[in-house]
Formats: C-alpha cells, structure tokens, sequence
C-alpha cells in the first residue's frame, strides 16, 4: 500500500533477522562448526578483546587459536559436552583484560548451504554484578509466589508487571495483548511516574510489523539498553558476497535493531527499553514490554528472571481461558443437544428450532435468528425484515454457498445491510442444505464503542528529512486518540463458530438423512400397514374357518364311519385332524403376532415376582411329573405393559422348561441385574442350549435350531418376545453353548430414559 510514494509496507519487508550488526554492549563471534577446530568465520567489528590475535589475522583460525586464552577452555569444554542448543544459553561468567567482566551466550544456527555455525556472544557486566543469578534468586522466588497466589487474570497482569518492574528497575512496564487483527491494547501497567501513563491504551498493528511479531514469537526477550546506540557491524571471512544473506541472528542477545524501531523509541521518550513475549498455545498473545527514561542494561539473568514470569503469567491465563472456554463449548452443546431434541420430535423437523426461542438465541448469544429452510421464512427475536433476511439468503447464496459464514462487521461486505446494521451489524450463518438454499442466521446488532488509541492510527509512518532521499519514520504522536468505532457488532467466539459448524453437520449429516430415510420408511409402512391389515381380514375370515371346517369333518367322518374305515383310512384322518390343528394355532399365532405391534403400550408398575409366579402357575401342567430345581431371585417392581411382559416370561420360560426336558435335574433361573439407565432381566435353564454362531436367527419369525421330531413348536415365541421388549424400548439378546444350557436377556428401561415406540420396525 502506498501514500504518494511513501510505501507504508516497508517495515514488513524488513529483515530485522539479519541486520547484520550487533548493539554495541557486547561482542559476537561466529564459527563454521561445533567443535575446537572450527574456524572463525565472521566477528563484530569490536571484538578484539575476545581474541588472541587483532580481528583480520583472527578470521579463519581454528577456535582453539582465535579465542583468548582466557575463554578458549570454557567454550572447549561447552562444545565438548553436546549438541550446541539454538537458543543462548550461558557459558561462563569472565573477565576480558581491558574489557571487564562479560556474560559468554552461546547458540547454533545453520546458514544458508544447511552448515551448523556456532555464535558466541560476549555481554558486558559492568554495573550489573547485583544482577546475577545469586542476587536474582531470592527476589524471583517472592515473585512466583505472589503469582501463584492469584487467579483473577487482572490480578495477574497486574501482579506480573509490578514483579517484572521490581526486578528489573525500569520506569514503566506495560502488558501489552494483541487482537484478532494485532492492534495492541494494554491491559496492565506498573510505573514511577517518569514516563506517561499508556494503560487501556489501543496501539495500531502497524507499530509491529508482520516479521518483527514473528520474530517475538520465535525469540521471547529482546533488550535494547540505549536507543541513541551506533551499530556495530560483522566482519567476515571470506567477505560477504553481494546478494549473499547475512548471519541469521533471530535468537542472538546483541542483535541490533531496526532503525525505524529505534526512532520509535526516541519519539516515545524513551532511552532504553526490553520486552518479553507471552505466547498461548505457541501463538504470540502480547508482551510485557519496559520502558526507561535514560539508558538501562539488564543482566541475562534478571532477562531469564522475567522470561519465567512471563511463561508462569501464559500458563496462568491459558488455563484461566482455557476453562472459560470449556465452561462455554459444554453449555453451547447442552443447548445444542436440546435443539437436536425438539427438531427429532417436530414435524417437519426444522421447526423444532424455532419452537424454542430461547435456546436459538442462547446457542450464538445472539439479539435475533431466522431459520429459511426451503423458501419458507421464520424469525426469531430482533431481526430484520422476512424481505432483508430473503435478500441476504440470496446474497449468501452468490458467494459460492458457504458452508458457513461469520462477520462482525455485515455493511462492509453487505452494502445492502447498513439499512439493518441496528439488528444486525453481526451475522452468522450456516447452510443446512446441500439441495436448496437453507440456512440458519443469528444476529448481532451494532455496538457503538469509543477506543482510545495512542496516537493517530491512520498515521502510522511519516517522513524523514526532505527530498528524494528521504527515509521512513514512525509517527511521533503518543498522545490519547479516541475513535468512535461503528458498524461493528461484537465478535463471534471460537466456541460459538465450532458449536455452530457441529449444528450443521449434526442437521445435514443426521436430521436431514433420517428425515429423507423415515420419510420413505413412513411411505412403505403405510403401504405394509394396508398389506397386513388385508392379510388379518384374510385370515380371520378365510383361513381359520376352513380349518375349523377340516377339523370339524374329519371328525365327524371318524364318529360316523368308524366301522366302514380301514386302520390305515382312521390314521390318515387322525393326520389330517393334527395338520389342521397346528395350521390353525400357526394362524392364530401369526394373527396375535401382527396384533402386538399395533396395539397401544398401557405402562404400569408391574411386581415382576409375582408375574413370574402367575407364569409358573399357567405352565405348571407342563411340570407335572419333573424335577426341576427352580432358582428365582427377588425381582424388582418395574414399569411396562403387564399383558405384553407376561407373554415375554410366559414364552421364555417355556421354551426353559422344554428346552430342558431330559435333565435329571433341570435347572431354571430367573434373575436380574440393576443399571443406571435400565434393568436387566435373565432366564437360564441348563437344557440342550444352542449354537451361539446362529443366535441372531433365534429371535425370526419361524426360525428354530432343533428338528420338530425333538422338539414341538412353530418358532415365533422369541420372536413375540423381541417385539414385546422393543416396544417398550428394551433389548434382546441370548447366550449358549450346545447341550450345555442357554442364558436368555431382555432389558427394561428405567423412567426417562426409553427409546422411542418403534412399533413395527424390528431387526
């Protein structure tokens, strides 16, 4: 972007990494390598001191050679012990004849073939010796302590810039926290009233460029001791080639600085300053940045003393948001939940939203909502027109139909919205259909709000000097600016836009596709409906009466003609009477089988004991004359339909008593076992049992494991017995082992928590 010719993006594109000198209160040295031969290849123009030889005859020599004596076997000895980290870490504390006492860093970066080059860097001491770790220690344990007292995140800030101020002596401290577009508010200060008060202060994105935030995320301390300092250039051997990049000194303590920032500094008043980064989640979340009226050094240690604080102070308020932000995201899918609830249950299932207002709203914190799903348009609270909300679903529809959609500022993208911005300044949309242009709007309206910049954010940059010469500059206004922010609602939150992403899938990949599946199940239940009811008419009237008939003639015929009938003649009518016998019960049992799903559930507190003790009696001629040892356990009183429920007892245990039939003694247990959300019921015998590979045939219609000569029946007992528990919203299901018994298990589900009456759609 430019201004005339001014281009205002200059700062970004500078490579404050590789400035290619150093600040002059210190010394650097560079070596190719990471280990006592390894030559040195570029050194700051002022490091003589730490040199066995002048710099030009220095450069190129081994380490062992180059270094001074007095340093050679201390970073021998560093080298020797491991991998060189990339970030400083101290050496050795030393004392350079001529020089004074210096704090030797030492990190690794790789240039630009991939080589390891080794930087030792040398800073000055001088006046600092109440600064070392020694001296740090004590004042840094209070520090922690007083931090770990605290939970409030402005307790904190607060407490985090009074430390870092009482650690390091500089005039003011601020807390600075970036936003979503890196302007920069401060939100904590602590000061000695040498310098101006910049607390709530808004700060334009522009004062840090792009690379210089990155390179506070990369590299958490920076310290410039006086901002009036002359650079100190690198020397290099061989010389650097034009258009070859310098030495990359992104994690270097001495690394110079711009020389815009500088100027930066001097326009705030301010001789020396240092800042710390705070990072959550590794993402850059502000700085604690010092400030000090005249030119201040800070030790190394103190440096890492503040760095502490600020990590303790990013662990402290990532945990503070961290559980604001959970607290949020579990209401958020409570509310969702019940939506899911109420639109399962209405008809046509997007209504279900609309029926509960309240929660619409709650789910986005948001003043009005419209649900458009094919054409059809409803709102909810504060929103616009049925007409604007239209228009802007065919707007939305023209923007490559977004999944979702979010602004916080709608008349910027939306001319048409600034008719409506007083309702909806905001907007967040999603798209719940991939057929038709249907959606879900919350509203937001605008919030007119004051912010109190320091300075002018429109004028970030100015000009330095005249002519066609002249440079970039920082703007030289700090003072209280106040802008009047319009057309803006409040921001969405993270949790908000996720919640809002799963309610739309939860529509499109769940409602939608069981509304569509249950609507052409409801067309081909319809349809068996009419098919079975047909089929009932058909047997009650044309097939149970020429079975009576058969039974009924062939008797009479055996009465009658008795004597005129050979043996064989009197054996083919005893057939023909037993067929038609079983061919009725089959009909009379299919007829009460179709009659079960149709008929309404009458649920009441059933004592299971004594339906288990009514079953016994009805089967009680089926016992006669057999041993049976009986195991029933206390059972507890339930809820369902007693009529259906006897039917399942009555068929399971009958199938127990003749599944066992042979066993000297048969063995039958009825028990239970008590769940949070249901209640387990089991019937056990230790009969012929079945093969547990077939044991989802044993609950068909007409399905049986075991030949008729062995035993009777026409398997549609277990059958009955499914349909009964799914009707209540149980389960079925068995377990066993041929001739060696069978366990057999039906659920009952507890008040509150049954599914819904299915009725005829079983497995």
């Amino acid at each position: 972007m430019t201004v005339g010719d001014l281009d205002l993006d200059a700062c970004s594109r500078e490579p404050i990494h590789r400035p290619g000198s150093i600040q002059p209160h210190g010394m650097l040295l560079a070596f190719s390598g990471s280990d006592a031969g390894a030559p040195l290849i570029q050194a700051s123009a002022n490091a003589a001191p730490a040199l066995s030889l002048p710099l030009e005859q220095a450069l190129g020599l081994p380490l062992e050679r180059a270094l001074h004596p007095q340093i050679a076997a201390a970073v021998r000895s560093f080298l020797a012990a491991g991998p060189v980290p990339s970030r400083p870490v101290p050496v050795v504390l030393t004392e350079l004849p001529g020089a004074g006492r210096h704090q030797l860093l030492a990190h690794a970066v790789d240039d630009a073939a991939g080589n390891r080059v080794v930087i030792l860097e040398l800073e000055r001491l001088d006046g600092l010796e109440t600064d070392l770790l020694d001296h740090v220690y004590p004042r840094m344990r209070e520090a922690l302590e007083r931090l770990d007292a605290l939970n409030a995140p402005t307790d904190l800030l607060s407490c985090a810039a009074q430390e870092v101020r009482a650690l390091t002596g500089f005039d003011r401290v601020l807390i600075y926290r970036f936003d979503a577009d890196w302007h920069g508010t401060v939100v904590a200060e602590d000061r000695n009233g040498r310098l101006p008060s910049y607390m709530d202060l808004r700060f334009p994105a522009s004062d840090i460029p792009t690379q210089a935030r990155e390179l506070y995320r990369l590299n958490r301390q920076r310290l410039i001791p006086d901002a009036g300092y002359a650079p100190v250039p690198l020397v290099a051997l061989p010389p650097v080639l034009e258009g070859a990049l310098p030495l990359d000194l992104s994690f270097s303590v001495l690394r110079s600085v711009s020389p815009v920032h500088v100027q930066y500094m001097r326009n705030m008043e301010t001789a020396s300053s240092m800042s710390v980064s705070v990072l959550l989640h590794g993402a850059l979340w502000g700085l604690v940045s010092c400030h000090h009226h005249e030119p201040k050094a800070v030790s190394y240690a103190v440096r890492s003393a503040c760095d502490l604080i600020a990590q303790i102070l990013s662990v402290r308020i990532a945990a503070v948001e961290d559980r604001r932000d959970a607290e949020h995201r579990i209401a958020l899918q409570a509310i969702q939940a019940r939506l899911l609830a109420a639109m399962a249950q209405a008809d046509p299932f997007i209504t279900g939203l609309t029926e509960h207002p309240d929660d619409l709203l709650r789910f986005a914190n948001a003043s009005g909502a419209a649900v458009v799903f094919e054409r059809r348009c409803t709102l909810v609270g504060d929103t616009p027109t049925e007409e604007q909300v239209r228009g802007l679903v065919d707007w939305l529809a023209t923007q490559g139909e977004p999944e979702q959609f979010e602004t916080d500022s709608l008349p910027a993208l939306y001319p048409a919205a600034a008719d409506f911005e007083g309702k909806a300044a905001g907007l967040l949309a999603v798209a719940v259909s991939k057929l038709h242009a249907s959606y879900v709007l919350w509203f937001r309206p605008e919030v007119v709000r004051t912010v109190r910049w320091g300075g002018d954010p429109r004028k970030p940059l100015g000009r330095e000097g005249q002519g066609q010469g002249q440079g970039l500059s920082p703007r030289t206004s700090f003072e209280t600016w106040k802008e009047t922010v319009r057309h803006r609602a409040l921001p969405w939150t993270a949790a908000e836009r996720d919640t809002a992403a799963a309610l739309r899938h939860a529509v499109i990949g769940i409602v939608l596709r069981k509304a569509e599946e249950l609507a052409s199940l409801s067309r081909e239940l319809a349809r068996s409906n009419k098919e079975l009811e047909s089929f009932s008419y058909s047997v009650s009237h044309d097939l149970r009466a020429p079975f009576r008939h058969i039974v009924g003639y062939a008797e009479l015929l055996q009465e009658l003609e008795a004597d005129q009938l050979s043996e064989t003649g009197k054996r083919y009518l005893d057939v023909i009477v037993d067929a038609a016998n079983s061919a009725g019960t089959l009909v009379d049992n299919l007829l009460h089988f179709s009659q079960m799903g149709r008929s309404e559930l009458t649920p009441v507190s059933m004592d299971m004991n004594a339906l288990v003790a009514e079953v016994r009696e009805t089967l009680a001629p089926d016992t006669a004359g057999r041993a049976i040892e009986w195991d029933i356990a206390p059972l507890p009183t339930v809820r369902g339909d007693p009529v259906m429920m006897r039917l399942v007892l009555q068929n399971l245990l009958s199938n127990a008593i003749k599944y066992s039939r042979g066993r000297e003694p048969a063995r039958i247990a009825v028990g239970c076992e008590d769940r949070p959300t249901e209640t387990i019921f089991f019937v056990r015998d230790n009969g012929v049992g079945f093969n547990q590979a077939y044991e989802k045939k044993l609950f068909g219609v007409f399905q049986r494991l075991h030949r008729n000569e062995e035993f009777e029946g026409i398997g549609i007992g277990l059958a009955n017995v499914r349909r009964a528990v799914d009707r209540h919203g149980g389960r079925t299901w068995a377990d066993g082992r041929l001739d060696k018994g069978a366990i057999f298990y039906f659920t009952l589900p507890k008040a509150g928590t049954a599914k819904p009456d299915l009725r005829d759609l079983d497995e």
